[in-house]
């Protein structure tokens, strides 16, 4: 499950990383700490998003 956890992690992390940004230039946000601190925000939330879809994948 690590692998596909993994996996997953390419591709939901740069979604909620570039979540992250937009909700940053949405707010006015347009120095680069706080895209960054958004940004990486998105990423540390993938974390454990990535490991529930691939747990709920693996349950199929």
């Amino acid at each position: 499950m690590l692998r596909l956890s993994l996996l997953l992690f390419t591709v939901i992390g740069a979604t909620m990383a570039g979540i992250g940004v937009v909700v940053a230039l949405s707010l006015g946000w347009y120095d680069v700490m706080p895209i960054v601190a958004t940004a990486a925000v998105g990423t540390l939330l993938a974390v454990p998003f990535s490991w529930y879809v691939a747990r709920q994948l693996q349950d199929l």
